[in-house]
């Protein structure tokens, strides 16, 4: 990813509408993994659609900076399976 928040909201913005993994830090040595849907981008936050299967919440948000930090990590399972074909 890239290593200014500029730049990781950029990266974001070119992936709108994506499928992704989301790994995140649930606290108290937890990480919650689940997948969605990247669908929308602000000045601070990027908000995620998540699968309704899996999760009891329709989307969550986080900010730029939590990517940066490393808080949260996203693969865009489009970019796996390319990968994986590959």
């Amino acid at each position: 990813m890239p290593k200014t928040l500029a730049d990781i909201k950029k990266s974001l913005d070119c992936n709108l509408g994506k499928r992704l993994r989301l790994k995140a830090n649930g606290g108290r040595k937890k990480t919650v993994e689940c997948d969605g849907v990247l669908s929308d981008t602000y000045h601070a936050v990027f908000v995620v659609e998540l699968d309704q299967e899996d999760n009891t919440c329709k989307r969550v948000s986080y900010s730029y900076t939590d990517i940066l930090t490393e808080a949260v990590e996203i693969t865009f399972l489009d970019d796996v399976q390319v990968a994986i074909a590959k």
